[in-house]
């Protein structure tokens, strides 16, 4: 039984990371759906009247990064009859409002209704989205966080894949203008192919809050509590029948580069939420959800799973050591595995190669998603045993 569960933890660590981003891109392969090809064949003519949008901007504490969004934002390329945009601040205790409101004033060429809606609390962005999205009479809602710079034909490139009915989410691609690290580059880099891949089986899992779209009628209210709520809205959009689209010719550009402190804390935060995520999106590993079930299985699932995972393989393999010299290598190598991820983390200024500071970034993101996990159960037990 020990030797099962380390090999099989092993196995579906290895299956998470390597095989079903494989599995992704050959399946993508044989059905002829490169990226740029899938896009092309989807994407459906303009329409004869744009349908109307309206773009939430959550804000907090945003006067480094509003300027610069309203000044890109009066620059999309989209029927100014048919956009509004709300930059909606949430109990700001800096210049974000004053600042915006500075930058409307340098911006009467500006087509486009912009209203700056100002809340005295900061209720959280979930409140936020609820009320606004809920309050929304446009066909389609988008949201972008305000560090993010989007592409000027984003509206556009979007509205057209709303024009097809089963259509209820679409996102686009994320870069990072100053990535905090090689290892986080192409962390993002990969998650941008393994997300394409999925798109391209009609499987896309969740969106990323710097910029997607959703059709307003399939909008359902948030949890209070809800932490990734770029991924719960969407996801739970797809629940009800509709279908993801990656757009990979939008983007989203983030401005902000995290210190490797907000990082960490963001990825923790991250790993909590894909534990409440996959406790409240369980439906969506019926077998009936086919191609999404698949994704979600082998992509949400196992990330959470997945630190859980190597300790038991770690755990198993060093109860075995003793009287199995392959089980004892399994376990050399491990401990060796980890060390060796750590070393950029003990002397950051050293040049080490880019591979080795790939693998410090994906420990360490294990690492972050247990502590967020356990902080997750930790406050929900807390919960239970208040209301009690």
């Amino acid at each position: 039984m020990i030797e099962f569960i380390t090999l099989m933890s092993l196995f579906l660590v290895a299956y998470h990371h390597v095989i079903y981003p494989l599995l992704l891109a050959w399946l993508g392969d044989r059905q002829g759906r490169s990226a740029s090809e899938s896009s092309a064949q989807k994407l459906p003519n303009e329409p004869a009247q744009w349908p109307r949008i309206e773009l939430l901007i959550p804000a907090y504490n945003e006067q480094d990064y509003v300027a610069d969004k309203l000044w890109m934002l009066a620059f999309l390329d989209y029927p100014a009859e048919r956009l509004s945009i709300r930059l909606l601040c949430d109990g700001c205790t800096d210049d974000t409002v004053s600042v915006a409101r500075q930058t409307l004033t340098q911006l009467p060429f500006c087509e486009f209704s912009i209203e700056v809606a100002e809340y005295a609390n900061n209720r959280g962005k979930v409140a936020l989205l609820n009320e606004a999205i809920a309050a929304s009479t446009a066909d389609i809602v988008a949201l972008s966080d305000v560090s993010a710079i989007i592409s000027v034909d984003a509206m556009k490139m979007a509205a057209r894949h709303f024009q097809l009915t089963d259509v209820g989410v679409v996102c686009g691609s994320y870069q990072l203008l100053n990535p905090g690290s090689d290892g986080e580059a192409k962390y993002w880099q990969y998650q941008r192919k393994v997300r394409q891949n999925e798109a391209n089986l009609g499987a896309l899992q969740g969106a990323h809050g710097a910029f997607y779209l959703i059709r307003r009628e399939a909008f359902c209210t948030l949890k209070s509590d809800t932490i990734n709520d770029d991924f719960m809205l969407p996801m739970n959009i797809v629940a009800q029948g509709y279908r993801g689209v990656y757009e990979p010719t939008i983007c989203a550009l983030e401005l902000e580069h995290a210190s490797d402190a907000l990082d960490r804390k963001r990825r923790r935060r991250i790993g909590a939420g894909n534990l409440q995520q996959l406790i409240r999106l369980r439906q969506l590993l019926l077998p009936r959800f086919k191609g999404v079930a698949f994704t979600f299985v082998s992509g949400k699932a196992l990330r959470v799973l997945c630190p859980f995972l190597v300790l038991a393989s770690m755990v198993g393999a060093a109860l075995l050591a003793s009287n199995s010299i392959w089980f004892a290598g399994l376990l050399a190598l491990q401990v060796l595995g980890i060390a060796l991820a750590l070393l950029p983390r003990l002397n950051p200024s050293y040049a080490w190669p880019s591979l080795l500071k790939a693998l410090n970034y994906l420990i360490e993101g294990h690492w972050n998603c247990l502590l967020g996990c356990i902080s997750y159960v930790q406050q929900s037990v807390m919960r239970r045993l208040g209301r009690a």
